[in-house]
This record gives structure tokens, C-alpha cells and sequence, in this order.
């Protein structure tokens, strides 16, 4: 009868339950539920990495050729600018697409530069302050997609005085001091045609989100014009997923981790009192779930608790920047000329590309800059202009 009634109170144990749970959370049910989710720790790359990135491929091809429709109907209708080809004295917002020749089949800049397009005309008038800008760096003649946008909106050419000459292969053997160069360019070219108030610089193969005016309208006029905010550099509107987890070197995210713990620790531990019929939560309790949760949003992937913030404006978040990468960044306009100054006093190369150039930036000239999550642009290029033996793969 003792030994009974040993095992049954063994079987109680709020540590035994924990055994289990974890047993049963982290080695059945996250690895069989999150297998296929790219971000997670629990991705079984050897099972669907290779027919994920065909897909993806192929996804791409389509809205490709889908782009290259919309601009070829828009053509045949006689359609110019998007707001009915008045361009604003001064752009609130002036979006800069910046261009190079890639693989034709994709349409890339197509693609962003059709999202641009609808999104503008969904906008209406909020939007009327906002103007599309392409900035084609391509040191060919080649890239056909340039030439069908110049039709829709303006567009300068950095060698338009080189026909017929590859000014990428005779001229710049370090692509990535072209590729800063280019950047510089596109940015300086910005303020000087147009003065706005503020720039966005997209490169061709970074997609924007359908919410992005919305939220870039809220953060600009709301959020960034908070003290600890003001007066930043630059806003980075995108950052690999990959790279998104929470145990990576940004302070930041650690406190937010712990968050995610103090949170969840004690409104999983109140069900579980309840679920186990407990008289009342300990901290042992409020710990083991705390470190629980924690546990399970790393391992799942902090990416998908950042999608939850989509679902107003005010749940975005704005940090201190990271240091890669750049498809989509927002200058206003009185620090993008400090920005053009710094690029053409410093040289990049294999290992400190121009992404690493403006981070450096920030620590040599004390300046602030600041991410938003989550991405307000999807990073569609899976051939990089600047490493050509690049395998296309996700990750």
C-alpha cells in the first residue's frame, strides 16, 4: 500500500511533468510540426532545401514574366507615371530603385518596380507626395528591363555615355567598390533631381511588403520623431531572416528573449497549477516555463513571432541596426549627403562591402541607426550581381 502510494505521488511530481513535457515538446512535436518551416532550428535541410529553393525559382519566374505583363499592358494603354504623370515639385518620399543587369528570365526590377506601381495606385492620395525613381548602374547596354521602365518613370543612367562598352569589366575589376560607387551615385543623383524629404533606397530584387507605406507613414511621422529616435542616419527596412534569431550578438534582442520568458513563464505556469490541480505557483514553476518558452521560440524561430507584429502599424519595431545588409534603406534627406560624403572617402572590397562601410560609419562619426522588424521587404535575388559562380539556394 506504501509503495502505491509512493508511485502515485511520483506520477504528481511537477518535475516528472516537466520531464515529460520536454521530452514531448522538443524531441516529438516541435521536429515533426517544424520540419518544413525554413527559419527553425528544427528544418530538415536534407529533406527540402533542394525542392524549396526549385520552388522558389520557379515562383519567381512566373511573377517575372507577370511583371513584364502589367508594364506591356500599361504600354499598350498608353500609361506613364503612376499618378497621372505629375511628378511633386518635392517628394515626401522619393523611392529610388537601383538597377544592374541580372539573369533577363527573372524580370527583377520588374517585379519590384510592378509592386511600386500597384501599391502607389492602391494609396491614392496619402500617397501623392510619394515619386518612383529608377537609377540604372548597368555599365552594359543590355539591360532591357531598364529601358521598358523609362516609360513609366524617370530614370537616370549612370554610363549612358558608354554605348556599347561594358564599363563593369574594362573599368572596375573590384565589383564591390562598383557596387559602393554605384550606391553613392543613385543617392547623390536622388537629392539632386529631386530634394525630397526623405529616400528610399530599394535595390532591384527586394520586394516590398503591401503594408509598407503604411507603416513607413506611421514610423516616420510618429515614432522616429521621439527623442532617442531623432535624428538617425538611416532606417534599414530589411535583415536576413537567418540572421533574425534571438541568440545572436545584438543586446538587444537577449532582453527581449528574457521577455518572451517573463511572460510566458508565469501565464504557462497559472495553467499549469490549474491543468494539475496545484493550491498555488511557485517560482520553480514560473522558471522551468519561463525558460521553456524561451527555449521553444528559439528553437521554432524567432522570425515567426516577429510576423504577429503585422498586424497594426504601431506593433513594428524599430532597434539599433545591424550590420548587414542593404535592399532596402531610408535616408532623410539631411543625412543622405553625409552618407554620399563618407561613401567617396572610403574604398570597399572582398570582406568590407558597402554594407559594412556605412555600418563602420556609424562608429567612426557617432552616428545612430535603426532596423525595423519585421522586414518591410522580401529579398527575392537568389543570383548575386556581385559573386557570379553564386548556387541558387534559400539558404
Amino acid at each position: 500500500m506504501l509503495f502505491l502510494k509512493l508511485r502515485l505521488l511520483s506520477w504528481s511530481s511537477p518535475a516528472l511533468h516537466f520531464f515529460f513535457l520536454t521530452i514531448i515538446t522538443f524531441g516529438i512535436l516541435a521536429p515533426l510540426t517544424c520540419h518544413h518551416l525554413l527559419h527553425s532550428y528544427f528544418y530538415a535541410r536534407h529533406w527540402h532545401l533542394n525542392q524549396m529553393s526549385e520552388e522558389f525559382l520557379e515562383q519567381s519566374l512566373k511573377e517575372g514574366e507577370a511583371a513584364f505583363h502589367y508594364f506591356k499592358k500599361l504600354q499598350a494603354l498608353n500609361t506613364t507615371l503612376p499618378k497621372g504623370g505629375q511628378v511633386p515639385s518635392r517628394p515626401w518620399l522619393l523611392i529610388t530603385i537601383i538597377t544592374v543587369y541580372r539573369q533577363p528570365e527573372f524580370h527583377y526590377v520588374l517585379q519590384v518596380a510592378s509592386r511600386f506601381h500597384r501599391l502607389l495606385h492602391q494609396c491614392g492620395q496619402p500617397c501623392l507626395s510619394y515619386q518612383l525613381f529608377l537609377c540604372d548602374v548597368d555599365g552594359s547596354s543590355r539591360h532591357q528591363d531598364a529601358k521598358l521602365l523609362a516609360s513609366f518613370m524617370p530614370v537616370t543612367s549612370r554610363f549612358a555615355g558608354t554605348k556599347g562598352v561594358n564599363v563593369s569589366r574594362t573599368v572596375f575589376r573590384n565589383t564591390f567598390e562598383k557596387e559602393k560607387q554605384d550606391y553613392a551615385y543613385c543617392l547623390e543623383k536622388s537629392l539632386q533631381s529631386y530634394n525630397p524629404e526623405y529616400i528610399l533606397m530599394v535595390e532591384d530584387d527586394a520586394i516590398p511588403e503591401e503594408q509598407i507605406f503604411n507603416v513607413l507613414r506611421h514610423l516616420l511621422e510618429t515614432r522616429l520623431s521621439e527623442p532617442h529616435l531623432r535624428n538617425a542616419l538611416y532606417l534599414k527596412l530589411y535583415h536576413p531572416e537567418r540572421l533574425q534569431r534571438y541568440f545572436n550578438p545584438e543586446p538587444m534582442r537577449i532582453l527581449e528573449w528574457f521577455g518572451v520568458g517573463m511572460f510566458s513563464g508565469p501565464l504557462l505556469g497559472w495553467a499549469y497549477i490549474k491543468i494539475a490541480n496545484l493550491p498555488r505557483l511557485s517560482c520553480r514553476i514560473v522558471l522551468f516555463f519561463s525558460l521553456y518558452s524561451m527555449g521553444l521560440a528559439e528553437l521554432v524561430g524567432r522570425h515567426y513571432l516577429l510576423e504577429l507584429r503585422r498586424l497594426a502599424p504601431a506593433l513594428y519595431n524599430v532597434v539599433p541596426t545591424t550590420q548587414c545588409c542593404t535592399p532596402a534603406m531610408l535616408f532623410p534627406a539631411s543625412s543622405a549627403q553625409r552618407t554620399v560624403s563618407y561613401l567617396t572617402e572610403i574604398s570597399c572590397r572582398n570582406g568590407f562591402a558597402k554594407d559594412m562601410a556605412l555600418y563602420s560609419f556609424l562608429q567612426d562619426k557617432n552616428e545612430r541607426a535603426y532596423v525595423v522588424e519585421p522586414n518591410l521587404v522580401r529579398h527575392v535575388g537568389l543570383f548575386s550581381s556581385l559573386r557570379f559562380n553564386y548556387k541558387p539556394k534559400l539558404l
